[in-house]
């Protein structure tokens, strides 16, 4: 993980009215992404961090195994290619962890678990789902 910072680790549709996440919606299969620029970036953002580099980049099983229990739950509205740099974008756009310098909570800090949903809010402009782990 680039020095503090946060990782992905899914995008997770769901549909008005329909408690929970939606998963595995359609048998879409996951096309394995070749190197390049999109690679890279899923690398850099997306990390695998239950795997060795080299066995994520090549089996790419986080991205597959997210891929079909949540984005083929969007495919009416984002391919493969567009769920990926979609999840990426809303990371960039959030960027989580300037948002909490913003509010005084840093890396190392103790903060309530109120005070980083309250401050995560206020780029959201909904209330985070945050597990403690």
């Amino acid at each position: 993980i680039p020095p503090n910072n946060f990782t992905i680790h899914g995008l997770w549709p769901d549909k008005m009215g329909i408690p929970g996440h939606l998963q595995f919606c359609t048998s879409e299969k996951y096309e394995i992404f070749e190197p390049g620029n999109v690679l890279d970036a899923l690398d850099q953002h997306w990390i695998q961090l239950k795997f060795e580099r080299e066995t994520g980049i090549r089996d790419q099983p986080l991205w597959r195994d997210q891929y079909k229990k949540h984005g083929t739950c969007c495919i009416s509205r984002y391919n493969q290619l567009q769920y990926f740099l979609l999840a990426m974008r809303l990371k960039e756009k959030f960027d989580l962890l300037t948002t909490l310098r913003t509010h005084g909570i840093t890396p190392g800090t103790k903060h309530t678990y109120k005070k980083i949903q309250d401050a995560i809010k206020t780029v959201t402009q909904e209330v985070p789902d945050l597990k403690c782990i």
